[in-house]
């Protein structure tokens, strides 16, 4: 059983800081691609980032030079360090990963939501 497991979050100023961590215990294979997600009231969930296992990475254009991405592939961990926060940034965050997992016998292809975690910036 593959469970994403996040931390992080909270509230803060705007102008500071916050890291949010993920990872994804169990039986897997590999980790193709984990990134984080984000949905604030009203709004579409849209991409923030995403690192794949080569480390190549992708950024929404709102969060470059801000967010930062980092995957550690041995204990199949992602985190995303946030500086600059903006209020804008004020969402719930989600951590995917998109991965391959052994399954009764088997290793079969698997896309997994965390539960998300509330990030407020404050004006």
């Amino acid at each position: 059983q593959v469970q994403v497991v996040e931390s992080g979050g909270g509230l803060v100023q705007a102008g500071g800081s916050l890291r949010l961590s993920c990872g994804a215990p169990g039986s897997i294979f590999r980790i193709n691609v984990m990134g984080w997600y984000r949905q604030a009231p009203g709004k579409q969930r849209e991409l923030v980032a995403n690192i794949t296992s080569g480390g190549s990475r992708a950024y929404a254009d709102s969060v470059k030079g801000r967010f930062t991405i980092s995957r550690d592939n041995a204990k199949n961990t992602v985190r995303l360090q946030m500086n600059s926060l903006k209020p804008e940034d004020t969402a719930v965050y989600y951590c995917n990963a998109d991965l391959w997992a052994f399954d009764n016998g088997r290793i079969v292809p698997k896309d997994y939501w965390g539960q998300g975690t509330q990030v407020t910036v404050s004006s």
